[in-house]
């Protein structure tokens, strides 16, 4: 049995512009912009994304965004102006652990839900943790929890791919991702209602019941 787990594997084929200022609000690396496509890895255990990112940048040309390391797990972002080169990082990085992508674990939702007409003081809450856009008095706020943390930027990019709404927070790493997006309730549902489709459509092994 291979050592390191493979939680996330997917390409983003062409960065939305709020996903790729998120991004670049919580990157540490080097900036993506819109229309990058970009490559996101997640493995357990953590430590072994340091190995895997020294793969993926010598293998093409890709520029890393984020690289996380926890003790449990890691997560590895790579872009480029090129779609094939973040696809070659992805393959660089498959080969080095002898996996194919459907070795990737498939995203399961564990939350999805809606909340209308939010509060001033609820947005506020809201506003005061987040990294992206601020969710407003009377917007519909969507909630999305997904495991592996990883797809949770698919997710979000998806969303901004198909309706027109605000990405308030994206978070990407640990045991669970999440997702908070708000705007007008019509728009909102059309995110929502996209987002579960594209996540039902990857294909992988069920996600384990990993412990922290």
């Amino acid at each position: 049995m291979n050592a390191i787990d493979l939680r996330t594997f997917i390409l983003l084929d062409s960065l939305q512009l709020q996903m790729a200022s998120y991004i670049s609000t919580i990157s540490r690396g080097y900036f993506p912009v819109a229309g990058q496509a970009c490559t996101i890895v997640e493995i357990s255990p953590g430590i072994e994304i340091n190995r895997l990112t020294d793969i993926a940048l010598k293998a093409t040309n890709v520029t890393p965004g984020i690289q996380i390391v926890e003790r449990l797990f890691g997560m590895l972002e790579v872009h480029s102006d090129s779609q094939g080169d973040a696809r070659q990082a992805g393959q660089a990085i498959l080969g080095e652990l002898n996996l194919k992508e459907s070795d990737r674990m498939r995203p399961r939702v564990l939350t999805s839900q809606l909340i209308k007409n939010i509060s001033d003081h609820h947005a506020q809450l809201i506003n005061k943790m987040r990294y992206g856009n601020m969710v407003l008095r009377g917007d519909t706020l969507y909630v999305l929890e997904v495991e592996p943390a990883g797809y949770a930027y698919f997710a979000a990019n998806e969303a901004e791919k198909a309706s027109h709404i605000n990405i308030i927070n994206v978070s990407g790493a640990g045991r669970y991702g999440r997702v908070y997006i708000a705007g007008q309730e019509s728009e909102v549902l059309v995110s929502q209602e996209i987002v579960q489709q594209r996540l039902s459509e990857l294909t992988g092994r069920d996600p384990a019941g990993d412990s922290e």
